[in-house]
């Protein structure tokens, strides 16, 4: 230890110092226990603890106080964002099944909306052509009568001419009413 105190500046002055004083250069002063300097160290240090204690502790620990707040309220924060979050995951949630649903409705309806004017052009034109081809009975069956009325008159002139050129004279009106109904009746006969 004598040769770090012999680096020491001063260190000759400090020597003479303890020397002066009654002590002896040999032992350092502060490890020396003297009851006086040991009593007003005490006082010094419960001194400076009051002082801590009352300007610097209470602050200090105010301030820790409020950072121990300020973490609480931080954490409370998150936690009440993250509620948040899983509400609003949750309700995104719902409005995606619910936007599902609702897509499978409007498809099922638009499917059920075009099976049924499917069905009902299907109907429409089943209808139609049951229409024409009812017209075109009636067509039928008019012209048909038409063509025998014809071909009645035909005959029944053509039976005129002949019974004339048979029985070599004219006919009377009510003879001629009498073979034609013969004739029709012939002819319906036939016809059967």
């Amino acid at each position: 230890m004598e040769q770090y105190l012999s680096i020491i500046p001063g260190d000759e002055v400090l020597h003479e110092s303890t020397s002066a004083h009654g002590a002896s250069s040999s032992q350092n002063p502060l490890v020396q226990l003297d009851p006086g300097l040991f009593i007003w160290t005490i006082l010094t240090f419960v001194l400076l603890l009051v002082v801590l204690a009352k300007f610097a502790w209470k602050p200090l620990l105010t301030m820790l106080d409020e950072r121990q707040k300020s973490i609480e309220d931080s954490l409370l924060s998150a936690e009440k964002a993250r509620k948040e979050l899983e509400g609003i995951n949750e309700e995104s949630e719902a409005i995606l099944v619910e936007a599902r649903s609702e897509a499978q409705a409007i498809v099922a309806d638009a499917k059920s909306a075009a099976e049924k004017l499917k069905e009902d052009i299907v109907s429409k034109a089943k209808s139609e052509a049951d229409s024409q081809l009812e017209k075109a009975k009636n067509q039928i069956d008019v012209e048909k009568d038409k063509a025998l009325l014809e071909i009645r008159q035909e005959v029944v002139d053509l039976s005129i001419e002949v019974a004339e050129k048979i029985i070599n004279k004219t006919v009377s009106k009510e003879d001629n009413a009498k073979i034609i109904d013969e004739s029709l009746t012939n002819l319906k006969n036939y016809e059967a």
